[in-house]
């Protein structure tokens, strides 16, 4: 069923009035199927995909909350408006609140029957496209990832669209910032992620034994091989190999490296044979790799070659809210494997987390996290509990020579308004910028449509208006 020609399910045990509400829809182009009972309702349900329900609560075999509440518990992709008799404003709202978009009260005529229809499929439609964005493109985690920002939604995008070909990706970002997870979602994500994924630290080994990790040795090439030897490359073979810190290769093997790339062929170090091997490239830096090339510490030829994909990993000072979520991600972990009681961090905690610039990126808060559940325990983690500096840098402190400056005055105090009217006035100004459009007001207010029919309701009860 197209949205062109949506299908309506309208609940109405009252023949004549179904018939007219009927009429009024067809007119205005809609599919129409007629229920005058719950269960009749719930057996189209069942068996036809709906896209609006027009629900009378008052049914003669059940009370249309029911049916309500189960289209929200079972999360149908429906919208549902609530058609009631004068005097049931109060059972309209808690309907809205169960879940419902709208309500229509009796009588109404047939452009605001059709209005609501139109509105309410609106709704529906622009919630399925979040829904839909949200599951592919808002993801919480992704391959080893965790994290819900859009930096990141435009990292798993990245990686989905580099990973099924065999062209070199460079990885750059902060230390702390997970490259080598990226590196295995890209593996992991790849046709290669049954063969082998072989990581190689270029910082982490001495120059001279850097061309035997690589490429291997074969037995007395030099001091201490004391048997042949397999180097990363015929490991990686059918798979990944990952060169991290690729910036730290002294100039000389990058050039061996640079062949290696363009043929796919090497010697192992004190062998004159040449082995073949199917290798996809990945690499990655904490360097501005053009600065490395411009300063003649990097090849711009193997630069070129391996710059094919770019791929910067964000900070995660940059990430908002991902550093709770991964806060809480990494307590859970570690409370598990300590033995610990915590289940969450105070919001006093949480803002410190979110305010502290994390120099160290996800390494940093690894390492605070646990710190901070090995050496404490309780319910919820208090900002006393963090280690320095989170837990609270001191302030600076006037030296005692000088006298205490004088309190700033203040200036004119501006009155305190009751809140009510404070959100009366938005919520107003917001319906007259929509002209009169309850659920686009809502949207802007970042609220529900129900809200502010409740607000409406109780301020006309109180008096308010």
């Amino acid at each position: 069923m197209s949205q062109a020609n949506p299908r309506i399910l309208l609940v109405e045990d009252t023949l004549s009035l179904a018939v007219v509400y009927r009429q009024y829809l067809l007119q205005a182009g809609y599919e129409v199927t007629m229920a005058h009972c719950g269960q009749d309702a719930l057996a189209v349900l069942e068996s036809q995909p709906i896209h609006l329900i027009l629900l009378d609560l008052e049914l003669p075999d059940m009370d249309g909350m029911e049916i309500l509440k189960l289209v929200t518990e079972q999360q149908l992709p429906c919208a549902v408006v609530v058609i009631t008799a004068h005097g049931s404003a109060d059972t309209a709202v808690e309907a809205m609140r169960l879940g419902a978009f709208d309500f229509l009260t009796k009588p109404f005529d047939g452009k605001r029957l059709c209005a609501t229809a139109h509105n309410a499929l609106q709704h529906q439609q622009l919630s399925s496209l979040v829904a839909h964005y949200r599951e592919n493109f808002e993801r919480q985690s992704f391959a080893g990832f965790i994290g819900a920002s859009m930096p990141m939604q435009a990292v798993y995008r990245i990686i989905e669209s580099a990973a099924p070909s065999k062209a070199t990706v460079f990885i750059t970002g902060e230390s702390g910032t997970g490259k080598e997870v990226c590196a295995e979602a890209i593996h992991q994500s790849s046709p290669r992620r049954e063969g082998p994924f072989v990581a190689l630290n270029c910082a982490a080994i001495p120059h001279d034994l850097m061309e035997s990790e690589i490429f291997g040795h074969m037995k007395g090439a030099f001091t201490g091989a004391v048997s042949d030897r397999k180097g990363a490359a015929s490991l990686a073979d059918g798979g990944t190999l990952f060169l991290d810190e690729i910036c730290e290769m002294d100039l000389e093997l990058q050039s061996k490296l640079l062949r290696f790339i363009q043929t796919g062929s090497f010697q192992k170090v004190g062998s004159g044979k040449t082995e073949t091997v199917d290798v996809r490239f990945v690499c990655a830096t904490n360097r501005d790799p053009l600065v490395e090339v411009k300063a003649g510490r990097f090849r711009e030829d193997l630069y070129y070659r391996l710059h094919v994909i770019p791929l910067t990993l964000p900070p995660l000072r940059e990430r908002g809210e991902d550093i709770l979520l991964l806060a809480r991600e990494l307590l859970q972990r570690y409370v598990k494997e300590e033995g610990r009681r915590f289940v969450d961090f105070t919001p006093e905690t949480a803002r410190v987390l979110l305010d502290y610039p994390w120099p160290g990126n996800v390494r940093e808060l690894q390492n605070v996290i646990r710190n901070t559940v090995v050496l404490n325990d309780g319910e919820r983690v208090e900002p006393s509990m963090l280690p320095p500096p989170l837990s609270g840098a001191p302030r600076a402190v006037a030296p005692l020579s000088e006298a205490p400056s004088a309190p700033p005055v203040s200036a004119e105090p501006r009155p305190v308004r009751p809140l009510w009217i404070v959100e009366k006035e938005a919520i107003e100004h917001a319906i007259d910028e929509c002209d009169g459009n309850i659920p686009k007001a809502a949207a802007l207010l970042e609220i529900s449509p129900s809200t502010i029919y409740r607000k409406k309701l109780a301020w006309e009860e109180s008096g308010r208006t």
